[in-house]
Order: structure tokens, then C-alpha cells, then sequence
């Protein structure tokens, strides 16, 4: 029983779909403009040929409207479709993807900073009949909700979460977009956070923020590299105090270095287990 109420419900959606695009009644009038036109199309044949047919290209879709209201099977294209030219008006829809670009908005953050954001939105039209009927100018009106929608939700977000959540927020925008314009035919594809504009005065802080640990974390690597080098004296200091052969070839090593590095005259006594016997003395 519930199978069966969704389908006859989803019957009853399609039926109301296609009555509100459907033409109706043209009344007794329009039939009669309808068939006037007929017979001076006939008799204007084949001159009147080039005004009645119509060319679609692969992108573009025509809704016809006659005598106002919209002919039935939706939107006509690609290619050729006639019209009557007395009754029949038609408007052209691009199906391309279009982007254009968010101007920045000054947004004042959860925690009370106030930036500019600015972003870019992808959107095309998926319902050529809907996005007529439905809006006056579907530029116009994605432009505005894309601006609307980038000050409510970052309003209610943080500033760290919005310089490190940038392409959730993205996402969450593209849904929202979505959700909101779908009644009119469009379809938003891709939203993209161009550009977060701080301060300058909280630009200089951050600056100053990640400088001071910047000098803090070179201050614990000196002390580690001290440490480690104590460390590996003190080692050096044990070594050379279980052989003493081993100071002497380091006494060896520093005169080499010294008396490459400086032209002088240096007394350096040899061996140097000689002066041992003056120190303990």
C-alpha cells in the first residue's frame, strides 16, 4: 500500500509538471489567429518558409511560447523546428557552463574579525523552460544569491576555520547554492574561495605571532645542538683520559690547524709527556 501511494504520488507530480508547462485551452479566439496564420503562411508559400523555420545550435535550447503560453514537448533543439510567425514567440537558452566572479564582500567572523571574501561560481541551465518561466534573469539572480549565501555562512564560521576549511566551505556553499536554485532550473557545479583579505593591522600581528615561534623553536634546536655537543665532549674528555696517546695525536691535530690558519711562531714541546714532570712538581 505505501509502494503504491508513492507511485500514484509520483504520478500526480508528473501530471502537475505537465499541466503547468502544457498550453491549454488557446480559446476560441486563438484558435482562429492560429488558423489565419496557417493560411497566410500557405498562401504566402514558399516565401514564407524562411520565416518559419528555425535553426537551434548543439549548445542552445528554444522555448516557444504561442499565443503566450508555452507549446507542449518543453524546449526544442538542436537543430530545426518551425514556428507560426504570427503567434509564435520563442527565446533562446544557453546550456554552457558559466562562471562569474563574486565581488568581495566584507564579512564579519564568529569570533568578531572583520575580512573581505570574494569566490567564483560555476553554474549552467539544466531546464530551459524553468529557468524562463521561473526567474526574469538568471544571471542576475545567481549573481545575488552567491552573494547572500558567502556573507550567511561564513558569518557563522571562525577565521581560523575559514584560512584552513577553505574547500569544505567551498562545497558547503556549492550545496546551499544548489538546494536553493534548483527550483529555477540552474545547476551550481563549482564553488571556488578566491581570496581571504585580512586587516592589516591583524596581518602584522599574525606576522609578528609566527615570527616570535619561529625564534622560539630556533632557540630549543641551539639548546639541543648544545647539549648533544656537552654531550659528545664529555665523551671525547673520557676517551682521551683512558689513552693518553690519543691527546697527543689531538695536540697534533690543533697544531696542524693552527699553523695553517695563522703564519707564526709557536713552542710546542715535544714530547709533551715533559711538561708532566714540571706540573707535578
Amino acid at each position: 500500500m505505501e509502494l503504491s501511494a508513492r507511485r500514484v504520488g509520483a504520478v500526480r507530480v508528473g501530471e502537475a509538471s505537465e499541466t503547468e508547462h502544457s498550453p491549454g485551452g488557446a480559446g476560441c479566439f486563438g484558435w482562429i489567429l492560429i488558423i489565419l496564420s496557417c493560411i497566410f503562411i500557405l498562401a504566402t508559400f514558399p516565401l514564407s518558409i524562411w520565416f518559419c523555420i528555425k535553426v537551434v545550435k548543439e549548445y542552445e535550447r528554444a522555448v516557444i511560447f504561442r499565443l503566450g503560453r508555452i507549446v507542449p514537448g518543453g524546449a526544442k533543439g538542436p537543430g530545426i523546428f518551425w514556428t507560426i510567425p504570427c503567434t509564435d514567440t520563442f527565446c533562446l537558452v544557453d546550456l554552457r557552463t558559466v562562471s562569474f566572479s563574486v565581488p568581495p564582500q566584507e564579512v564579519l567572523t564568529k569570533d568578531s574579525v572583520t575580512i573581505m571574501v570574494d569566490a567564483i561560481v560555476y553554474y549552467r541551465v539544466f531546464d530551459p523552460v524553468m529557468s524562463v518561466i521561473s526567474v526574469i534573469n538568471v544571471a542576475n539572480v545567481t549573481h545575488l544569491l552567491a552573494q547572500t549565501t558567502l556573507q550567511n555562512m561564513l558569518g557563522t564560521k571562525s577565521l581560523t576555520s575559514i584560512l584552513t576549511e577553505r574547500e569544505h566551505m567551498a562545497q558547503k556553499m556549492e550545496k546551499n547554492l544548489f538546494d536553493a536554485s534548483k527550483g529555477w532550473g540552474i545547476k551550481v557545479e563549482r564553488v571556488e574561495i578566491k581570496d581571504v583579505r585580512l586587516p592589516v593591522a591583524l596581518q602584522r600581528a599574525m606576522a609578528a605571532e609566527a615570527e616570535a615561534a619561529r625564534d622560539a623553536k630556533a632557540k630549543v634546536i641551539a639548546a639541543e645542538g648544545e647539549m648533544n655537543a656537552s654531550h659528545a665532549l664529555k665523551e671525547a674528555a673520557m676517551v682521551m683520559a683512558l689513552s693518553p696517546n690519543a691527546l697527543q695525536l689531538r695536540y697534533l691535530q690543533t697544531l696542524s690547524e693552527v699553523a695553517s690558519e695563522r703564519n707564526s711562531t709557536i713552542l710546542f714541546p715535544v714530547p709533551i709527556n715533559t711538561m708532566t714532570t714540571f706540573t707535578k712538581k
